[in-house]
């Protein structure tokens, strides 16, 4: 299948296979070192790339501490010595800096955040849904009602807030917004809106104020990439209609690829970038290969591949050398690898493994929470189901995508955040 659009070429430097906001170390205007400033970690990607595999997993991980710090499924992110989360508690979404040694608060702050969740999603609580990022010194949050706020890393203080309610009439789809800011240097970027009408818009992170906007199309639950693609930089959208490619710098579309929401087809993982492709997997629509390619000023989108054997639902799948690990919704919930350049799916896990799994790779072994908590360590790529480790968390809702860190993992259950050592004594 081809989609060809007929637009100009936004010229940008070819800045890699795939682009971090900037280091993966420290974002632009930061000294302090960033450890994991947004969904996905460093390079939002679902690489821990500074976590050092050990010869032998330990048969056991020890929790170093445990705090109470409300409902939500984002991301607790870490910056030097600190966490930061935004979860719920009541009718208020709360921003809370923590110690990462011992868990003690050092900061907090708090919204009235309202929400009725739509029919068939009330198990899943009022939000936060979507993970904050970092960047500037500032951290961005996304209300489950899709208002963009920036408060201070140090003091805790709202700088700017967002809210396109207004404009767009309801700031989210069905279930809340789950979209998670993406940092492109000195802007932030983010598709909001609801299931008719929104747009993909960019904004200054230090003052809020809107740097570009495009399109008209109702947002998904799916997050924004920042990748370079033909030696242009741009930010991939998959909102409620298409996947798009979209200029960073200035917003102009480059090229779509018509993958729309239908029915209960939910339009919600993130899509996965790698060498060159975007693998896409929707509800019930099995997962694609597709390529965006330019020639001149005309961009044109082939469809590689097509398997329909495993579907992605809510989960996100991540990279593993040349494979693609993933939960696939059928089976009630099955692990599986597939080869990115054929689609071929080599292998299966036991299926009812949960409703979600959240991965994270590192060298030669995918780590993968299961939303009734359980972390498997898996081996890959490897030609069938290799379970290396399985840990058992006391807490059984855990859909927050973990932090791994060179020698701890923090995990958000459904009230309480942990910090696991993977150190043994």
């Amino acid at each position: 299948m081809n989609v060809l659009v007929l637009l100009g070429v936004f010229s940008t430097p070819c800045l890699g296979q795939q682009v971090p906001a900037e280091s993966s170390s420290r974002t632009a205007g930061d000294s302090v070192a960033v450890r994991w400033p947004a969904f996905l970690g460093p390079d939002r990607n679902g690489w821990a790339k500074d976590f050092v595999v050990p010869k032998q997993w330990p048969q056991q991980m020890r929790p170093v501490w445990q705090v109470e710090v409300g409902a939500g499924y984002g991301t607790p992110l870490v910056v030097g010595n600190r966490v930061y989360q935004h979860s719920r508690e009541g009718d208020e979404e709360v921003v809370r800096c923590l110690n990462l040694e011992d868990g003690k608060v050092i900061w907090r702050n708090s919204d009235p955040v309202p929400f009725k969740m739509g029919g068939g999603g009330e198990r899943h609580g009022k939000g936060p849904k979507a993970s904050p990022a970092i960047a500037h010194n500032r951290l961005v949050t996304v209300s489950i009602t899709g208002v963009l706020s920036a408060w201070d890393l140090d003091s805790g203080k709202r700088v700017w807030q967002r809210d396109y309610r207004g404009e767009f009439g309801k700031g989210h789809p069905y279930w809340g917004a789950s979209g998670s800011p993406l940092v492109v240097r000195d802007r932030v970027v983010l598709h909001l809106g609801n299931d008719e009408k929104g747009a993909l818009l960019a904004w200054n992170v230090q003052d809020g104020k809107e740097v570009w906007r495009q399109g008209t199309d109702g947002a998904s639950y799916a997050s924004p990439l920042l990748v370079t693609i033909a030696g242009v930089e741009q930010v991939v959208d998959w909102n409620h209609r298409a996947l798009v490619g979209v200029a960073a710098d200035t917003g102009k579309l480059l090229w779509e690829f018509p993958f729309p929401h239908v029915g209960h087809n939910q339009n919600m993982p993130t899509p996965v970038y790698h060498n060159q492709r975007i693998l896409l997997g929707g509800e019930n629509r099995g997962i694609r290969s597709v390529k965006p390619t330019r020639q001149g000023e005309l961009w044109s989108v082939t469809e590689e591949w097509h398997q329909e054997k495993v579907a992605l639902d809510m989960s996100t799948a991540v990279i593993n050398g040349n494979a693609l690990l993933g939960m696939s919704h059928y089976g009630k919930g099955r692990i599986f690898c597939l080869d990115t350049a054929t689609g071929d799916v080599l292998w299966q896990g036991p299926g009812r493994v949960g409703e979600n799994v959240a991965f994270l790779s590192v060298a030669g072994h995918v780590l993968a929470l299961t939303s009734h908590g359980q972390l498997q360590v898996l081996r890959t790529p490897t030609e069938q189901y290799e379970l290396v480790a399985t840990y058992d968390l006391k807490d059984r809702w855990t859909w927050a995508p973990p932090v791994l860190l060179p020698d701890r993992l923090l995990i958000k259950g459904d009230t309480q955040l942990t910090c696991w050592s993977l150190l043994s004594k």
